[in-house]
């Protein structure tokens, strides 16, 4: 089978940025995802399409092919109090080089990094964080199969499900209270329902 639109394709791979080994993923531990979805960036389900299992890629994406140009107008300065939960600052949380998922003004999740702690406000840097970097992949892949039914109308984690219920933490969590929180809320649900270190479940 090749990799193409609605097959589940498993890849092992390493992501080298700035010389360093940014990201991998082993053939005991493949990425799975479906193949012309957009799960992934496009460029990089471009390389892999129509490869079938053992076959190997190696290609290089510019910042502006990756994860766009480093904006420094994505940097913002928040007060305190937009991390706080029930009159409490969990200072634990701001910690420089933490990522803290926050809502923007569309309700939507996004990924903050924590750059800077003062007294009273926190200065967040909103781009992702490999913006302005190239990227060099190289890897192979591993299988090929074609999606389920249920995997395409859901995922194949149950991504494309509406989100219900979760964890929240200041800014906002899009986490799920199974097995704790995620994305860096630093707390972990009870099987009692209770959230604990600045999470709360609803």
């Amino acid at each position: 089978m090749k990799a193409e639109k609605n097959m589940v394709v498993a890849v092992s791979y390493e992501l080298e940025v700035e010389g360093q080994i940014a990201d991998k993923a082993g053939s005991d531990k493949p990425l799975e995802y479906i193949q012309g979805t957009g799960m992934l960036l496009p460029l990089f389900e471009a390389a892999v399409e129509g490869k079938e299992p053992g076959e190997t890629f190696d290609f290089v994406l510019s910042a502006e092919d990756g994860y766009g140009e480093y904006n420094p107008q994505m940097v913002i300065s928040l007060p305190k109090s937009a991390f706080e939960l029930d009159g409490k600052v969990y200072e634990e949380l701001l910690v420089p080089g933490r990522v803290i998922p926050m809502l923007n003004d569309m309700g939507q999740v996004v990924q903050g990094t924590v750059k800077e702690v003062s007294a009273d406000s926190v200065s967040m840097d909103f781009n992702h964080p490999m913006a302005g970097k190239t990227l060099h992949f190289t890897g192979k892949v591993e299988t090929v199969r074609a999606a389920t039914e249920k995997e395409l109308k859901e995922g194949l984690h149950g991504e494309y499900l509406p989100k219900e219920g979760g964890c929240h933490c200041g800014g906002g969590c899009g986490g799920n209270c199974e097995g704790g929180c995620e994305g860096g809320c630093g707390g972990n649900c009870s099987e009692e329902g209770g959230c604990e270190g600045g999470c709360s479940c609803k």
